[in-house]
């Protein structure tokens, strides 16, 4: 969040910033010591940002749901699926690039705090098409009604750490012949 206002704030014209209501871990580098938005890191707004490589498939989050995917890819990792992690920074702009490597992927997860009827899902698998990508796609984020904000809420909705394995798991599997 620092490292975002710091490189919004002098800029022309109108920004909105979304921000959790609560403090969230930091998160690691791949090395598991060095702050991953620290240091040198500059945010480049339109850009997203690799939090992990993965060979498998990908998982494209954003807020609070980020480091609770970054739990579920460490995990999935020592179970020996390589799943990469992407943050989404910027919602409403497409990172070509990125959807060139997760558009290449087996598979395609979204996990987002937003509704998936209406959030960051929807129009992600919409962008991949677009370019003609066809990985296996799913999503995760809000779907039923509750109190926002609280921290039960994730596993109200479903997109805690456990889910979001399950979720790759299966996106993972072979597919069953018709």
């Amino acid at each position: 969040m620092n490292k975002c206002i710091e490189t919004v704030y002098h800029m022309p014209g109108l920004r909105f910033v979304f921000s959790t209501r609560s403090s969230l871990p930091m998160l690691l580098a791949a090395d598991n010591k060095t702050e991953l938005y620290a240091g040198e890191y500059k945010f480049v707004p339109g850009k997203d940002d690799i939090v992990r490589e993965g060979k498998d498939g990908y998982i494209v989050s954003f807020g609070d749901a980020l480091y609770r995917a970054l739990d579920a890819v460490e995990r999935l990792r020592k179970e020996g699926l390589s799943v990469g992690l992407i943050n989404k920074s910027t919602l409403n702009v497409v990172d070509e690039d990125t959807m060139a490597r997760v558009g290449k992927a087996g598979f395609v997860a979204v996990v987002e705090p937003l509704n998936t009827k209406t959030g960051l899902g929807s129009r992600f698998g919409t962008w991949l098409l677009q370019r003609g990508y066809a990985p296996r796609f799913g999503q995760l984020g809000a779907h039923r009604e509750g109190s926002g904000g609280l921290w039960e809420q994730v596993y109200h909705q479903g997109y805690d750490s456990a889910s979001i394995m399950k979720l790759c798991r299966s996106l993972n599997a072979p597919r069953a012949r018709m």
